[in-house]
């Protein structure tokens, strides 16, 4: 306490005044040397990756502040400098205006929040305007190409038509005994059709002609013979009835004379053979 009261000390004839430390810090001194000290808490629980301790949200730290070159929006990016409360490991971390929190950087594991990840997970308004100018970039790459590729296709077919073109003006230019040959070819393919086509047209008239009565007509109906039997009939063309294949004269006649609807009694059948049942016979006085 005497000490205290003491108005002069002693400075020996060796004291350096040069040699204490100034407790204003120069203003060409190195940035490192900028640093302030602010008392601060945690941000965040976090886990130390040194020493595996952990620290809690809220907890109090003696702290050096630095101002970065780093900015979002003309808003400055500020980190800190904390120690591990159990192995004095530097721990640093630093603003994050983008998402309004703080963003652990080194010596720390920011511990796991489930309500920050689903806010995280969401999808911002810059986000969202940078992946629509995207999706707009790719559109109009989508639709250059597809320009590109139609362009393509027309000049190939151009370039098909004029090859066609050439083509046909050369072999006309030339002339002479190919264009007389071509000629020849063309003329011979025609005639082989116009063969086919008559005798085509041979057949039918024989097959209408096979087909018909002595009169002239063509019958429309089956025809029964005298005896029973059916004449066989074929279909005639289209808006034809049909057609007797077979014999012709007297026959022909016999099938284009009018059909008759006389009613006719059929003969009984005597079923009781089939069945097993043997009729009995009259008596001799009754028999007629």
């Amino acid at each position: 306490m005497s000490e205290r009261k003491v108005l002069q000390k002693y400075y020996p004839p060796d004291f350096d005044p040069s040699a204490i430390g100034r407790t204003r810090k120069p203003k060409d001194a190195p940035a490192a040397s900028k640093l302030q000290q602010v008392r601060l808490m945690a941000p965040f629980s976090m886990k130390c990756t040194t020493c595996g301790e952990y620290i809690y949200k809220g907890r109090k730290f003696n702290a050096r502040k630095e101002t970065t070159d780093e900015t979002y929006y003309a808003i400055k990016v500020i980190r800190f400098y904390i120690r591990c409360t159990r192995c004095s490991a530097e721990i640093t971390f630093k603003t994050d205006p983008k998402n309004n929190d703080y963003a652990s950087e080194r010596g720390a594991r920011r511990n796991f929040e489930p309500w920050r990840e689903a806010k995280l997970a969401e999808e911002t308004e810059e986000e969202r305007l940078d992946r629509l100018e995207r999706e707009d970039a790719e559109r109009d790459k989508m639709q250059e190409l597809e320009a590109k590729t139609v362009d393509a296709k027309t000049e190939m077919a151009i370039a098909d038509k004029l090859d066609e073109i050439r083509t046909r003006n050369a072999r006309l230019e030339r002339g002479g005994e190919s264009g007389a040959a071509e000629a020849a070819v063309q003329r011979r393919l025609e005639e082989r059709d116009e063969a086919r086509e008559r005798a085509e047209r041979e057949d039918e008239d024989a097959a209408r002609r096979a087909f018909m009565s002595a009169t002239g007509e063509r019958v429309r109906r089956l025809a029964q013979l005298e005896d029973g039997g059916d004449v066989p009939v074929a279909s005639g063309g289209a808006g034809e009835g049909p057609r007797v294949e077979g014999p012709t004269g007297d026959m022909a006649e016999k099938v284009d004379s009018a059909p008759t609807f006389e009613r006719k009694r059929k003969r009984k059948q005597d079923l009781g053979a089939a069945l097993g049942i043997k009729k009995k016979k009259a008596p001799m006085g009754l028999s007629a």
